[in-house]
């Protein structure tokens, strides 16, 4: 009987310790706000793909005076383009020919076969101007003017806007790399000439207008060919040789690594 009112005790106990009143409430567990995931791609410099490259312009996009038969800048910069992360290959075109003006660019962008391989084109590397300079020289070479320089400007960066222009026409989407243009006669001058500073504000030109294209980059190659101290001319005393293509090449890709690569192919290339 003892024993039973051992067990009776223990349990009244037990059960009055049991009694909800003595557990702390625990507070309903709180709605988690819902975290979806933004949307994410992989970037394009992480798929290597095969791209197209197409060269505009003049002698110096085609290459005259490469000794080396190698394309000039434009064969060593399409070729350097193979390292870039995000290149499986390229496959470059060169549509440059020797003597080309601006004027005589814009009839060529009317093609139906070359506005084609635009908008095919993921890179397009082009240089002019430097024609449209020389048809003032042999034009006037006896009775060089300043002003004369400068009409043409005017009609130059109209020219330059409507190539611009028509390059945007079929494809938005391309880099535009533009080289500047260089003083030839500085080989045969040991100071800044009138003809120095003409040049220099026909640069300042192609580089504004370049600017205003958020997908393209200006490359300045002036100082490049300042003199021939470094031998990097052709036989001609006009155009670059093998050497200084080499490094109008390197000044390519330096100016598109400054200009930011990554950010101008939309994430697709970098160096």
């Amino acid at each position: 009987m003892r024993k039973l009112l051992v067990i009776f005790v223990f349990f009244s106990l037990l059960l009055s310790g049991c009694y909800p009143g003595k557990f702390k409430k625990i507070p309903p567990a709180e709605e988690r706000p819902y975290a979806a995931f933004e949307k994410w791609e992989i970037p394009g410099v992480f798929i290597p793909k095969s791209i197209y490259v197409i060269g505009l312009g003049d002698s110096l996009t085609e290459g005259i005076g490469d000794e080396l038969k190698v394309g000039g800048y434009f064969g060593r910069v399409t070729t350097a383009m193979e390292e870039w992360k995000g290149v499986k290959d390229v496959e470059a075109n060169n549509l440059a020919k020797r003597g080309r003006r601006s004027d005589q660019l814009i009839s060529q962008l009317e093609d139906r076969d070359v506005q084609e391989k635009l908008k095919k084109a993921d890179i397009i590397l082009f240089t002019i101007g430097g024609n449209d300079v020389m048809k003032i020289v042999k034009r006037d070479l006896f009775k060089l003017k300043i002003n004369a320089f400068y009409e043409e400007l005017t009609r130059f960066e109209k020219r330059l806007d409507e190539i611009f222009g028509m390059i945007r026409g079929v494809n938005g989407n391309a880099l535009i790399i533009v080289g500047g243009l260089y003083n030839p006669f500085s080989i045969v001058a040991d100071e800044t000439t009138e003809f120095d500073e003409i040049l220099e504000d026909w640069n300042e030109a192609i580089e504004v207008r370049t600017v205003l294209d958020d997908k393209s980059c200006f490359v300045p190659v002036s100082d490049l060919f300042y003199s021939n101290e470094n031998m990097v001319y052709h036989t001609d005393f006009f155009h670059p040789n093998a050497k200084g293509y080499v490094q109008m090449a390197n000044r390519y890709i330096e100016s598109i690594d400054k200009c930011n690569l990554f950010k101008l192919s939309d994430g697709n290339f970098d160096m």
